[in-house]
């Protein structure tokens, strides 16, 4: 019995050490690759939407050639590459640690723009109010982070060929902002929290004075002090009202459906 046990290990380390020539390591292709090589491919991967190939070229290029431009441009690369891949927490974590790393790099501009742009098109932020879930429930974070972001570019570089762009996504964010805060005054409205209603409204009129989405702000302030049974204020939020908005849709009837206010682009 001892022997057939001791024959037995032993046709099992033989297995184990001859195993190891049956499986053998998968070979690293990019191995030799010079930091030009590693770069042109990485950008062929991407051109072909790879990204997940294209950013592990990317991080290969770093990590072996980390310094010189090549690395620099791979580190601002990564970003792009998870942004383009809908990988938000990740895009801004490179941008992030690109802009620590690189503050007066020459296209460090563009970073402060990607992330922007990254916040701008979050897809959990707060446009996803218009889906059946109560836009109370919803936090515009994305959307101030967006503004922020853009605002930082056209403040720290106002000759940058993104501040123009930047600037325009800012404008249409402030309105969108302040929408937000009318849907939610409504909201408040619809479920009779008429105080509710009219000091969110108000907050909107204070916060985002020049946003076309004051108009109908000022509107539900006159509907909600109405409803409160307050004379005096709802004259003076109609005062204002008339005064600021004339021809106001809402001494017609009310809007009119159409194009939703967020289809901007």
């Amino acid at each position: 019995m001892q022997k057939s046990s001791l024959k037995l290990a032993a046709i099992a380390l033989a297995l184990s050490l001859s195993g190891c020539g049956l499986f053998p390591e998968k070979v690293d292709e990019t191995k030799d690759w010079s930091a030009s090589k590693l770069y042109s491919e990485a950008r062929d991967e991407m051109a072909a939407g790879g990204y997940e190939k294209a950013i592990q070229y990317f991080e290969k290029l770093e990590s072996r050639y980390p310094f010189g431009t090549y690395a620099q441009q791979a580190q601002m690369e990564i970003a792009y590459a998870h942004y383009r891949q809908g990988d938000a927490p990740q895009a801004l974590a490179a941008v992030e640690r690109f802009i620590k790393l690189h503050p007066n790099h020459q296209h460090v501009d563009y970073m402060y723009y990607l992330r922007g742009l990254i916040n701008f098109n979050d897809k959990i932020s707060f446009l996803d109010f218009l889906s059946k879930q109560d836009p109370a429930e919803r936090d515009p974070k994305a959307a101030r982070d967006a503004f922020d972001s853009f605002k930082q570019l056209a403040e720290r570089f106002p000759d940058s060929v993104y501040t123009k762009d930047a600037i325009e996504r800012m404008k249409y964010l402030v309105n969108a902002l302040a929408q937000y805060e009318v849907h939610v005054a409504n909201y408040y409205y619809r479920r009779g929290a008429y105080v509710a209603a009219a000091n969110r409204a108000q907050q909107a009129v204070a916060e985002y004075r020049d946003a076309p989405a004051i108009e109908e702000a000022l509107y539900v302030m006159v509907k909600s002090y109405d409803a409160m049974g307050m004379p005096d204020l709802r004259n003076d939020a109609e005062r204002v009202l008339k005064a600021t908005f004339p021809n106001s849709v809402y001494f017609r009837g009310g809007p009119q459906a159409s194009t939703p206010w967020w289809k901007v682009w």
